[in-house]
C-alpha cells in the first residue's frame, strides 16, 4: 500500500510516519497541497491523507483540484474540526471520510478499514 501523506507540521509528520511505517506501508510525504497533488499523479497512492489547512495551497483547493482533474483514489481529511461546517466542506471538496487531529489510537484500525485491509 502506498501513502501520501499532505501534511505541513513536522510533529504530525514523523508521528504519523512511525503510526503507519509499523504497518509496513510505503509512506510519502508533501508539505502543502501544491506539492501534495504533484506527488498523487506521480505516485498515484492507495490512499491520501490530508490536512485542510497548509501554506501555498490548502487541503480544500487540493482536494477539490484532484477530484475535478479525475483522481479516484481515496483522500481522507486531517482536520481538528470534524464537528462543523470545516468537516462538511471537506467531504463537499471531494474527501472520502475524516479523521480527527489529534490522531488517537483508532488511528490505524481507521486507515485499514479505508483501505480494507
Amino acid at each position: 500500500m502506498i501513502i501520501l501523506v499532505i501534511e505541513d507540521n513536522k510533529d504530525i509528520q514523523k508521528m504519523l510516519n512511525r503510526k503507519l511505517s509499523k504497518q509496513g506501508w510505503e509512506l510519502h510525504q508533501a508539505e502543502n497541497g501544491k506539492e501534495g497533488m504533484e506527488k498523487a499523479w506521480e505516485l498515484t497512492p492507495d490512499l491520501i491523507l490530508m490536512d485542510m489547512h497548509m501554506p501555498v495551497m490548502d487541503g480544500h483547493e487540493a482536494t477539490r483540484t484532484l477530484r475535478a482533474n479525475g483522481y479516484k483514489g481515496k483522500i481522507v481529511a486531517l482536520t481538528a474540526s470534524v464537528m462543523n461546517l470545516e468537516a462538511k466542506a471537506a467531504l463537499t471538496d471531494g474527501c472520502d471520510s475524516l479523521i480527527a487531529k489529534p490522531i488517537d489510537k483508532t488511528f490505524i484500525s481507521k486507515i485499514k478499514e479505508i483501505l480494507g485491509v
